[in-house]
């Protein structure tokens, strides 16, 4: 990395076109995934399985994904907040919009800052994302959980006494964890082997692994 495309810090903050465009595309698509994923929310969180009101945030993990994937994609400083955020965005310009209304601009806020503190953490640089390419997507699932989470609390669940909060922070943070960490950990290498990340450090680590 030279010189001029580094901060002091030792990390690329300097944006080519195609990671706009590639965050930009990123969040479009993940808008539309947490649309309609917000239409099944209700029916799904109805099931006698989440009887527990806490435990339906075991469903929350796909509203986490998009700041992970642009975040291990675009390892550069705001990229994982701006693709949850944009995602966030988009769900509620679609026809119909979502049941939170514009809650969701404040949710994408809180699990873009959640994910985006956890790939500051590791400074954004190539090397300790690829040792730590699963862990780093773990933590980002985890806190983007916690701080959404957080966020729920003052809300949508004021009422709660904390015991029912703690249960909903931790189903969160699972949650977090398996499908927006572990998820989405698997869906960047899936899109590295497809060869669509070759512009990414994403994907020149894939060539070198195989």
């Amino acid at each position: 990395m030279s010189s001029a495309t580094a901060s002091k810090n030792g990390f690329d903050v300097r944006y080519r076109t195609i990671d706009l465009v590639t965050i930009t595309t990123l969040g479009v698509a993940f808008g539309v995934i947490f649309w309609g994923w917000g239409k099944l929310y209700e029916p799904l969180s109805g099931l006698a399985v989440f009887s527990f009101p806490p435990s339906t945030a075991l469903l929350g993990g796909v509203w986490l994904s998009a700041g992970v994937v642009g975040g291990l994609i675009v390892r550069k400083p705001g990229a994982a907040f701006a693709t949850e955020f944009i995602a966030a965005a988009v769900s509620s310009f679609i026809v119909g919009g979502t049941q939170w209304g514009w809650g969701v601009y404040a949710s994408g806020f809180w699990q873009g800052l959640g994910a985006e503190l956890v790939f500051l953490l590791f400074l954004y640089r190539a090397s300790l994302l690829r040792r730590w390419g699963l862990v780093v997507a773990m933590l980002a699932g985890a806190a983007a959980a916690a701080f959404e989470a957080v966020y729920e609390w003052t809300s949508y669940y004021s009422y709660w006494d904390m015991g029912y909060k703690l249960a909903h922070l931790g189903f969160f943070v699972v949650s977090g964890v398996v499908i927006a960490g572990i998820g989405g950990f698997a869906l960047v290498r899936a899109l590295a082997t497809a060869g669509v990340l070759d512009a990414f450090p994403a994907g020149r680590e894939r060539v070198t692994e195989v």
